[in-house]
């Protein structure tokens, strides 16, 4: 008698396979790629997903300058941090963040998904942001990756 055996798989940094992935953010809505990109940088569309590994894939994004922030986020949506001095908090605008560092929107949003703790900031060194249609990472060969929405 045959009897299946249902084993649970759990990946280590030595069975891991990485693949990288380049994605263009033209026209994209920022939340809606944040949140595809953090969930493959975390690697929970692998089937041997396990939580405490770095398992997921690097992803490269492109043309970060042309991304796309629905309603009246552009100008009403406020980023705040503070210096660690006594009114010392600064509130900035996505427009004025655009100006200045397109890709730190789309870092800021994707960090902020991922687990706030070692791992997280582990998983967040995969992610790579550019402006504009030029990436240094064409040796790593990276294949053309479509988001499933929309």
């Amino acid at each position: 008698m045959n009897t299946l055996s249902y084993r649970t798989v759990s990946a280590n940094n030595a069975t891991v396979q990485k693949e990288w992935f380049v994605l263009d953010a033209t026209n994209q809505v920022l939340g809606r790629l944040s949140s595809q990109v953090a969930s493959i940088l975390r690697g929970k569309h692998k089937t041997n997903f396990t939580p405490h590994v770095d398992c997921g894939d690097n992803i490269i994004i492109i043309n970060a300058e042309k991304i796309r922030l629905t309603g009246k986020k552009m100008t009403d949506k406020e980023y705040k941090r503070h210096t660690g001095y006594p009114g010392g908090q600064r509130i900035t605008s996505p427009a004025d963040i655009m100006q200045i560092e397109p890709g730190r929107i789309i870092e800021m949003a994707v960090k902020k998904m991922l687990p706030r703790n070692r791992l997280g900031n582990a998983i967040f060194h995969n992610l790579y942001v550019y402006s504009g249609s030029e990436h240094p990472h064409e040796a790593q060969q990276p294949k053309e990756l479509k988001l499933n929405y929309k």
